[in-house]
């Protein structure tokens, strides 16, 4: 951006946190057919709406509020191993990884699995509940 007006600042600012999960595209308006408000209503520098203001609060960190964990490989996948000693953890990988109920996997479930599994409460994500 050469110079951007304050709107699209406070966008950028707010978005960079995201920069290297995500693509954005420009298109023309012409192409783009449903295009947002953001992007096709710039607002004007102004003393009402300024580039951007950092606020003196969002400066103070407490440091007990910093916490960096790193998890080992062999953690995640001591975990996954554990699941196929234990009954109810390899019938709930099973049923997880599948897009459909069998029911007789679920009925294999003991009951507080049975009633956890039925409200969803269960979702695996890289062979991890």
């Amino acid at each position: 951006m050469k110079t951007p007006n304050g709107h699209m600042l406070r966008w950028k600012i707010a978005i960079q946190e995201y920069r290297g999960n995500m693509t954005i595209l420009n298109k023309d308006g012409k192409i783009h057919k449903n295009s947002d408000g953001m992007s096709r209503f710039p607002l004007p520098n102004e003393n009402e709406n300024p580039p951007y203001v950092l606020e003196e609060d969002s400066l103070q960190i407490s440091i007990e509020g910093i916490s960096v964990i790193d998890l080992n490989r062999t953690f995640f996948e001591e975990l996954r191993n554990s699941y196929t000693h234990n009954t109810n953890g390899r019938i709930l990988c099973q049923l997880t990884a599948k897009d459909y109920k069998a029911n007789s996997l679920v009925n294999s479930l003991d009951e507080i699995w049975k009633g956890s599994y039925d409200e969803e409460i269960f979702h695996l994500l890289d062979g991890i509940f």
